[in-house]
This record gives C-alpha cells, sequence and structure tokens, in this order.
C-alpha cells in the first residue's frame, strides 16, 4: 500500500491541531485551579528569545493551513494574529483545522513534484510538494506544538507525551 500525499498532510495536520487543543486546555485549567488568569499563560515563553505561547499557536495553525493549501495548488488563506484569551485561541484552531479539511483528496494527491514557492524572512523558498511537505511544514508543525507544549509543561502544566501524541 502507498501512502497518499493526502494521508501524510492533512490527517496529521488535523491530528496534531486537536492534540495542541487538548494540552491547551489542560494548561487553561490548570492556571484556573491556581487562580491565575489563564490567558496570562499566552504570553509565556520558555526563555526570553523565543515566542510566546500565543504566537506558538498561531504559527502552529498557520502550518497546517497553508501546508494544505499550497499542496492543493491553492493560495493559501490569511489568519490575522491577534488572539489575546483562550477562547479566541480556541476558535483560531478552530478555523484553521475547517480550512484545511476543506480540501479534497483529490486535490492533494498527486502533488509531489509540484512546485512551491513563497517569500519568507529568509527569503524565496522552493520545493517540490514532497519536499515542502517533509523538509518545511511537518518540521515547522511539529517544533512549534512541540514548543507550545514546552511552554505548558514548563508552566507547571500536568501534561506527558500521551497528552502530546494523542494516545491516551
Amino acid at each position: 500500500m502507498t501512502l497518499s500525499m493526502y494521508q501524510a498532510s492533512v490527517p496529521v495536520f488535523v491530528r496534531a491541531l486537536n492534540n495542541l487543543t487538548h494540552v491547551l486546555k489542560k494548561g487553561e485549567a490548570y492556571a484556573k485551579a491556581k487562580n491565575v488568569d489563564p490567558d496570562t499563560l499566552l504570553q509565556q515563553r520558555l526563555i526570553f528569545d523565543m515566542l510566546p505561547l500565543v504566537k506558538q499557536v498561531q504559527i502552529a495553525c498557520d502550518m497546517g493551513a497553508r501546508g494544505a493549501a499550497r499542496l492543493a495548488g491553492a493560495e493559501p488563506q490569511s489568519f490575522e494574529d491577534n488572539e489575546k484569551t483562550f477562547a479566541e485561541i480556541y476558535s483560531r484552531i478552530e478555523r484553521a483545522l475547517a480550512y484545511i479539511q476543506s480540501f479534497k483528496r483529490e486535490q492533494i494527491d498527486g502533488s509531489e513534484e509540484r512546485r512551491i514557492s513563497f517569500k519568507t524572512r529568509n527569503g524565496e523558498q522552493n520545493f517540490t510538494g514532497i519536499e515542502y511537505l517533509q523538509q518545511f511544514t511537518l518540521p515547522n508543525l511539529f517544533f512549534h506544538c512541540t514548543t507550545a507544549y514546552n511552554i505548558l509543561r514548563v508552566a507547571g502544566t500536568d501534561i506527558g507525551k500521551s497528552d502530546f501524541t494523542g494516545l491516551r
């Protein structure tokens, strides 16, 4: 059996973002249990020169949403980065999930050799579809989900590997 580009992307993006929601909810509950405004957690960082939790979540959402769109040959939808509360961040994840799931298998399958180019702060990036998925989107998605997990863990949230992987 061959793994298709759709199978290697959309379900993986969806699972990662659903698991991210799970750890965020545990972080929010932890803060409430400690009588701390949970929204202050969104500004928590691992270290001063890293992005805060809210930005980690925004980028994770963007990786999934832009990843699905570019693999489908579509112009990625833009999301404003204006979330300040857990409610808003959950809404962001839900919108990203709906967008990702709007792409059909036939739009993404066969995109292995599709040319994908876009600009980043490091300049023009050029990939084939398979390179884009394996070398850019998946590593970035999991980096930002992992960093969000780590911020919550360092803040004291009782989460473990099974919360991150979804194998609970």
